[in-house]
């Protein structure tokens, strides 16, 4: 999501907060002139100058839902990261694409569309796990393997009827972060937003020896960073006790626009833990 200057005269949305308040805080970066009309740019266009970074951010529907524009009732995360950097210096493109596993975002080429406008001194943020599960072959046929390591399982696609080898989901992470790296991004790997799941305890449930784990694996081997946002998230949302918390959500995974703001801020804390982190320099005070 980009504002450009326009974003200085803005506040940061607060929680529980309705988009009716905040008509101009979210803008598609893709939307030129006449917002009704929405357009492809290539990754990248947000740049404000030949050496202003881009935060390009990957991932699925609860990091950016339908078009993002709130629609249902249901925003993601990506929508508002912006509003906590300083955009006289830095951009944000949200590229997250919902439905999408750490699988498909590579194999439809989304990865690829974003990989092309990736500069030195870019930022590189990547959350996936939500859609890593699930039949390999049929029916939405997204699933990666589990596990970090280079298993492969060659199959034979329902819908296409074509051939397809699939790897773990650590595959598919290593691949990004190897890619953006190679480009001289700095790379974020996170665990996926926590969904809303709640034991009798009103404790939420964790993604912490599966997908988080996996992706800190990942993240530790590649020498990039990671943030476990499903851990500092969910405590933030167990604070606010289960029935409150429920509120911020439209269904198991889906937030509202106040849950959104949760999870961004929860990754703006994450980013704050990490003091050498570049990103950091960005962060409105």
């Amino acid at each position: 999501m980009y504002l450009g200057a326009a974003a200085q005269s803005e506040q940061k949305p607060v929680v529980g907060e309705s988009k009716s308040k905040t008509d101009t805080v979210v803008k598609d970066w893709r939307t030129i002139a006449d917002p009704k009309k929405t357009v492809k740019l290539p990754a990248g266009s947000s740049r404000l100058n030949k050496k202003a970074p881009v935060v390009f951010i990957c991932g699925d529907s609860t990091v950016k839902n339908g078009s993002g524009k709130g629609v249902g009732g249901m925003w993601g995360w990506g929508d508002f990261l912006h509003l906590y950097l300083d955009s006289t210096r830095i951009t944000c493109e949200n590229h997250a694409l919902g439905g999408r596993s750490s699988r498909t975002y590579y194999t439809e080429g989304l990865w690829d569309n974003v990989l092309k406008g990736v500069r030195k001194g870019d930022f590189v943020i990547v959350q996936f796990g939500h859609n890593d599960g699930g039949p390999l072959n049929t029916g939405r046929a997204r699933a990666s393997l589990r596990g970090t390591d280079e298993s492969s399982q060659n199959v034979i696609m329902e819908k296409t009827g074509k051939p397809e080898t699939v790897y773990t989901f650590g595959h598919y992470i290593r691949i990004f972060a190897r890619q953006a790296k190679a480009k001289g991004a700095t790379v974020i790997i996170m665990s996926y937003t926590p969904s809303n799941a709640w034991s009798p305890k009103g404790d939420m449930h964790r993604c912490t020896t599966t997908y988080a784990a996996w992706s800190k694996t990942v993240a530790d081997e590649e020498s990039v960073y990671y943030i476990d946002e499903n851990e500092i998230a969910a405590r933030k949302f167990e604070a606010m006790g289960m029935t409150e918390a429920q509120k911020l959500y439209k269904d198991s995974a889906h937030t509202t626009y106040g849950g959104a703001i949760v999870n961004c801020e929860s990754i703006i804390q994450g980013i704050k833990a990490i003091p050498k982190c570049p990103l950091n320099k960005y962060i409105i005070k």
